[in-house]
C-alpha cells in the first residue's frame, strides 16, 4: 500500500471513527502532504525506514520549521504508522524510534487585568468596526475561556439559564458547558438587538449563528482573529494579542484566584491536567509581592 493511500485511509478513520474536528484533520493533512513530498507519491509504506523518516525531520529543520511544527509532524507520522501496523499494512513500525525534538518551555501569553479592561473597552473608544458585537466577543472570550473556534460556532439555541451558560463543542467533538458573567451578559444584551435589526433588514431571519458579519453571514474564526488583531494593533491598545490570549488570561485568573486546577481543566476542556498546569505559573508581580511580605527588610 502506498504512503498516499495509507494517509487518505487514516484521515477517513480519524474523521469518521475518531470524530476529530475539521481543524485537526486539516493539520494532519498538511503533515501528510509534507511526508508524501519527502518520500515520493509512489513509495510503499512497508518500505519506509527509520532513516527515511529522520530525513523528513531533518528536511523540515533545514527549512526553518519551528520545533512545535516539527514535533506535530512527528506525532502525525507516529499515529499513521501505528494505525498501519495495527491493521496489518506493515510488520515493523519504524516510527516508534522517531524521537521528538526538545522544545523550549514558554509561559502562556496572558494579559494583565488592566490590559484586558483596555481591550474590552477598545470597541466603544475607537469605533473601528461594530462596537457592540466586538465588545461582546471580547467579554465572552474572557468570561468563558472559550477557544476561538468554539465561540465562532455558538448558536442562539446553545444558551441556557438566561444566557449565563452555553454548550460548546470542543476538541474531539466533545460537548462542555461554559459560563458567562455579568459584563459578558451586559455586552451580549446590547449586541443582540443590533444583530436582530441587521438580519431583519437583510431578510435573513433564519440565521442561527450568534456572531455575524455586516452582511449577515456567520463570523468565521478567521474573522474573529482579524477583529482581535485590529483592536489590539496600532489603532487600538498597541499590544498585539491573539484570541487565544483571552483563554490563557482566563485560566491564569481562575487559578490565581484560588480555583481548583481540576475545575479549571473541566472549564477549558483539556484532556490532560498537565496542559492546565501550565497556567499555574507565578507572575512577576506575585513574586514581588511575596518577596516584600516575606523578606525581613521588605516592605511590610
Amino acid at each position: 500500500m502506498t504512503v498516499k493511500d495509507s494517509c487518505e485511509e487514516f484521515l477517513v478513520y480519524l474523521s469518521s471513527v475518531r470524530g476529530m474536528t475539521d481543524n485537526t484533520i486539516t493539520a494532519y493533512s498538511e503533515d501528510y502532504k509534507k511526508l508524501r513530498e519527502f518520500l515520493g507519491v509512489e513509495s510503499q509504506i512497508d518500505k519506509v525506514s527509520l532513516q527515511d523518516l529522520r530525513f523528513c525531520v531533518g528536511s523540515l529543520s533545514a527549512q526553518k520549521y519551528s520545533t512545535a511544527s516539527i514535533n506535530r509532524f512527528i506525532a502525525s507520522v507516529r499515529a499513521l504508522f501505528s494505525y498501519s501496523q495495527k491493521f496489518g499494512r506493515l510488520q515493523v513500525n519504524p516510527a516508534l524510534q522517531l524521537k521528538s525534538l526538545k522544545a523550549p518551555k514558554h509561559l502562556p501569553n496572558f494579559m494583565t487585568p488592566s490590559e484586558v479592561d483596555a481591550l474590552c473597552s477598545a470597541p466603544q473608544k475607537n469605533e473601528l468596526l461594530w462596537a457592540s458585537r466586538d465588545k461582546a466577543i471580547f467579554e465572552m472570550l474572557y468570561s468563558s475561556g472559550c477557544r476561538v473556534a468554539e465561540l465562532a460556532s455558538l448558536k442562539l439555541g446553545d444558551f441556557s439559564s438566561g444566557g449565563k451558560s452555553a454548550v460548546v463543542k470542543g476538541k474531539g467533538k466533545k460537548d462542555r458547558i461554559v459560563y458567562f458573567e455579568a459584563d459578558a451578559l451586559k455586552a451580549l444584551s446590547e449586541y443582540l438587538p443590533e444583530r436582530k435589526a441587521l438580519l431583519a433588514r437583510l431578510k435573513l431571519p433564519g440565521q442561527k449563528a450568534l456572531f455575524v458579519n455586516e452582511k449577515g453571514g456567520e463570523l468565521t474564526t478567521r474573522g474573529l482573529r482579524w477583529i482581535v488583531n485590529r483592536y489590539s494593533g496600532v489603532e487600538g491598545t498597541k499590544r498585539h494579542v491573539s484570541p487565544h490570549a483571552f483563554r490563557h488570561t482566563f485560566a491564569t485568573a481562575m487559578l490565581s484566584g484560588g480555583a481548583d486546577v481540576r475545575v479549571v481543566q473541566e472549564m477549558l476542556g483539556h484532556a490532560s491536567i498537565s496542559t492546565t498546569q501550565r497556567y499555574t505559573h507565578v507572575t512577576t508581580q506575585q513574586l514581588i509581592d511575596v518577596y516584600k511580605r516575606a523578606h525581613p527588610h521588605g516592605e511590610k
